[in-house]
């Protein structure tokens, strides 16, 4: 048997034998493992336990695997998240990764490599090799604090007064600190999808927020032009 291990992985496939293969195989090396057959039953487990890992099929029986990616890197940004699915293309695996994902393996696929694969995620997300300590709950990129229990951010130790949506806006943004999000999955997730596509609400807003933010600081706040936006420390970025 291999080094045994603490953690715990969600395995997310509609074909049953694959879930049971690889279920069996991890469960072998140590890991505690949990399963679902769709997105509705991935949520279900999700909203029971906390994995450190998931192991996602991207195309599931109702919907796209991806879309949950999304939604556990934006809630969980310390949990691992490793695609397995048949799409091969470059152009799927560059989307995937853009979705928040560590790892891309494309089926068919030999166990090894995705217990190795697997093993090599968590490797990243404890170094030390013992689960992450409760983090704190004030997110911070440079002098930039948010405090989410207090609903407060601040600048330099400076309050910053913003408006609920613009607090939401940062929120995300720092959770996701060096992530480059497109504004559709900002739209999603600060106005919900409710929001038209189009609409330039989200280029507006990233303004409002930049005057504030920047009264007390350098620019943060990047641009990344056709795409959408990322936050990130100004210190050493080129």
């Amino acid at each position: 048997m291999g080094a045994m291990s603490t953690d715990t992985v969600l395995v997310v496939d509609d074909v049953p034998d694959i879930v049971d293969l690889v279920a069996t195989v991890l469960a072998f090396h140590g890991f505690a493992v949990l399963t679902a057959t769709s997105l509705a039953g991935a949520r279900e487990v999700l909203a029971a336990h906390e994995p450190d890992l998931l192991v996602i099929d991207v195309m599931l029986p109702d919907g796209d695997g991806r879309a949950l990616c999304r939604e556990v890197r934006a809630a969980r940004p310390r949990t691992g998240i490793v695609f397995l699915t048949a799409r091969d293309a470059p152009a799927d695996r560059v989307a995937g990764l853009t979705y928040g994902a560590d790892d891309y393996i494309t089926k068919p696929f030999e166990m090894d490599e995705l217990v190795a694969r697997v093993r090599a995620v968590l490797r990243r997300l404890h170094p030390d090799g013992a689960p992450a300590a409760p983090p704190d709950p004030v997110l911070r990129v440079a002098d930039v604090a948010l405090d989410p229990d207090r609903y407060e951010v601040r600048r330099g130790g400076v309050a910053v007064h913003l408006s609920r949506t613009e607090y939401e806006l940062l929120h995300y943004l720092m959770l996701n600190e060096g992530r480059v999000l497109s504004r559709e999955q900002i739209l999603d997730r600060v106005w919900g999808t409710g929001q038209r596509s189009g609409s330039n609400v989200v280029d507006t807003y990233i303004g409002y927020l930049r005057r504030k933010l920047n009264a007390l600081g350098p620019d943060l706040i990047r641009t990344h032009r056709g795409f959408g936006y990322t936050i990130r420390d100004t210190e050493g970025s080129p």
